[in-house]
């Protein structure tokens, strides 16, 4: 008896207990929601808001619009329907991208499919999210031209500060009259981890395209491998970005038409000045959002100008091409710099004068070395034919090669 007794009492608490935990789980979805919609605003480039919204203890709804912050080109809506639960939260919704001022939709207007279904599952105890986006083919046609797409696949997952996103292209085609662009299985690998506010960042890009054709009448080229690492990291200093491009062997006409490495470095971007520019931008945005880019350039001067005084530079790492085709071979490396001095003379908003561009063109020195240089090209800029190394001096805007001028490189 005693025992019959406990159970509506443990019933009534276990009930109370499991009320509160899904309670909890959808206020723990909401918040973390809030906070990964703002912090991916943070960085500057986009325009994040929310519509439609529900929210309720056994489960949540709503519609997510994101869109560059400058211009109507394209948008990226996606809708939700999350049901709670204790220990875990299910999300699913279908993804609806469209393009051009007036948000032509990519699946309904110009595809006859339906738009794609995106899952996840949140963890309510870990804060983590996994979820996957699986792409249908589809076939374009408009008159000559033809996209064929086969299908890919794209997973995301990570937790607040730390986030990763994979994506696996199957080959396509576009196809536009007698020629024709074709690419084998394209991947992407990207991650970015940052602090609150996205004060510092770091973002971590790898693609990878297997193989490349371009086929026209007369002209037939094939690359193998090709891929582009990227590094971006913002700091209390500066913006860095690192980046490398990798060529597999260009073939054409059964010949190796290039191959090799590029690796270069931008560095010294005031990052507190990068930081106030995307500020300043976001609140003339939110004024009027259809600026003209040189009346906001205008507004945006002082800032655009800060992101310059710490006197950026770029580094060419490495350089390493060769082209048996031809028979060149390019091995080198350099670095340019930027004069910050007086930077009130200058006007980002009239770079389309000649005498503005001027002033910025004198403003860059720098220096610059090819190795072993092909004879061929000694006798193209009027060197010696015993040259061995191209030494290029920018001085204030003008390029000299081993001491000379740089000689016309069209007669």
């Amino acid at each position: 008896m005693r025992k019959e007794r406990l159970i509506v009492p443990v019933a009534v608490v276990l009930a109370l207990v499991w009320a509160l935990a899904q309670f909890l789980a959808s206020l723990l979805f909401e918040r973390e929601l809030a906070r990964a919609l703002a912090d991916l605003e943070a960085r500057g480039e986009l325009v994040v808001e929310r519509s439609g919204v529900e929210r309720g203890w056994l489960s949540s709804s709503g519609s997510l619009q994101v869109s560059p912050l400058l211009g109507d080109g394209w948008r990226f809506e996606l809708s939700y329907l999350a049901r709670h639960g204790v220990f875990s939260t299910r999300v699913e919704g279908e993804m609806l991208p469209s393009a051009g001022p007036h948000h032509r939709r990519l699946f309904g207007d110009c595809l006859p499919s339906s738009p794609p279904r995106w899952h996840a599952r949140y963890q309510t105890l870990g804060g983590t999210l996994e979820g996957s986006v699986q792409l249908a083919p589809f076939l374009i046609s408009q008159g000559e031209r033809e996209l064929d797409f086969r299908g890919g696949q794209l997973s995301f997952g990570g937790q607040q500060g730390d986030w990763r996103l994979r994506a696996r292209l199957q080959p396509w085609r576009l196809t536009d009259g007698v020629a024709t662009l074709e690419s084998g299985p394209v991947s992407l690998e990207s991650r970015y981890a940052y602090t609150s506010g996205a004060h510092h960042f770091t973002q971590h890009d790898l693609l990878r395209i297997d193989t490349l054709a371009w086929q026209q009448p007369g002209l037939a080229l094939e690359s193998g491998e090709l891929s582009y690492h990227s590094r971006m990291q913002l700091d209390d200093s500066e913006l860095r970005i690192d980046s490398e491009l990798t060529l597999g062997e260009v073939q054409a006409a059964e010949q190796v038409l290039l191959s090799g490495r590029i690796a270069m470095e931008l560095s010294r971007i005031n990052a507190d000045a990068v930081r106030a520019a995307l500020a300043a931008l976001r609140r003339e945005t939110a004024k009027v959002r259809t600026l003209d880019p040189r009346e906001l350039t205008e507004r945006l001067e002082p800032e655009l100008l800060g992101i310059l005084v710490d006197s950026p530079r770029l580094d060419v790492v490495e350089v390493d091409l060769e082209s048996p085709m031809l028979g060149l071979t390019v091995r080198g490396e350099g670095a340019l710099f930027f004069d910050p001095r007086r930077l009130e003379e200058l006007s980002p908003s009239r770079l389309d004068d000649e005498v503005e561009r001027a002033l910025w063109l004198n403003r860059l020195d720098g220096d610059f070395i090819w190795h072993e240089v092909p004879t061929v090209v000694a006798l193209w800029l009027g060197l010696p034919l015993s040259t061995r190394d191209l030494e290029i001096d920018v001085i204030r805007g003008r390029v000299r090669v081993n001491g000379r001028p740089l000689p016309p490189l069209w007669r």
